[in-house]
């Protein structure tokens, strides 16, 4: 049975963006009209995104594109999570990191020295500028024991003709050449971005609700305690949920059917 009386009690949604607001350029159906309807009600929201390749600032520049004006600090991706997270447990510390130029910017305006000589760890982000020499050089890392950080476990980015390879996939690949698995992940569905998520907001985990696509990274997030709503916009489709441990309290077709809901 949905559970839409427990989706209504939560005082912050934090949303997902690709395959949940937005696919490729084209928002979803309901994307607007259910941030007007949380505006209206006074209920508070965060956009939040595993996807590591991008900045704040480029996805607040891209919801602007698509006609909605947020300030950034709406904004919170598995990257920024990563650096906070490293941060607290050795500031100012040596980084290999297997990122975008977005990622590198984010990483050196937390202070940390991004090289590949003797670095203190190894994080590997979703890398859309991925080259041989940089997986190579992250192996070698990994295989000499440097303690080895991903942003997130997403296997595949969901995009307007299909999905893209994400950090999932690279995982597999240092996996299987290394025979190791990332130290700690950072994004969804791990503690420690619901940890970060609990500490900038100052809410209980209870008062939050994860609007997503993913069975695994969305939907899994519930496990810590908040409340989950599956849109089935982006990766998952409805016949997934039989075979999943990971089950959403709530199942809609997109934004638009949660905001009749939460009006209802």
């Amino acid at each position: 049975m949905q559970n839409i009386e427990k989706i209504k009690q939560a005082r912050c949604f934090l949303l997902d963006m690709d395959g949940t607001f937005y696919l490729g350029e084209r928002l979803l159906p309901g994307a607007l009209e259910f941030i007007a309807l949380l505006e209206q009600r006074g209920t508070d929201y965060l956009f939040l995104t595993n996807n590591s390749s991008r900045s704040r600032a480029d996805y607040a520049a891209k919801l602007r594109r698509l006609g909605l004006e947020l300030p950034e600090s709406k904004i919170f991706t598995s990257g920024e999570a990563t650096a906070i997270y490293l941060k607290r447990r050795q500031p100012g510390a040596r980084v290999y990191l297997v990122g975008t130029p977005a990622l590198e910017n984010e990483f050196r305006q937390h202070g940390f020295v991004l090289t590949d000589q003797q670095p203190d760890f190894a994080v590997l982000g979703f890398d859309t500028t991925l080259t041989y020499e940089k997986i190579w050089k992250l192996c070698d890392l990994v295989t000499a024991g440097i303690p080895y950080i991903a942003t997130h476990p997403d296997i595949n980015c969901p995009t307007e003709t299909g999905f893209m390879p994400d950090i999932g996939s690279m995982m597999a690949m240092v996996a299987a050449s290394t025979g190791r698995q990332p130290n700690v992940i950072i994004g969804k569905p791990h503690a420690p971005i619901v940890e970060a998520l609990v500490e900038k907001l100052h809410l209980p985990v209870e008062a939050l609700c994860m609007v997503g696509d993913r069975l695994y990274t969305d939907i899994a997030l519930g496990q810590t305690g908040l409340s989950t709503v599956l849109v089935l916009t982006g990766e998952t489709r409805l016949t997934d949920l039989a075979g999943s441990p990971f089950q959403p309290d709530v199942v809609l077709p997109d934004l638009a059917h949660l905001a009749q809901a939460l009006a209802g």
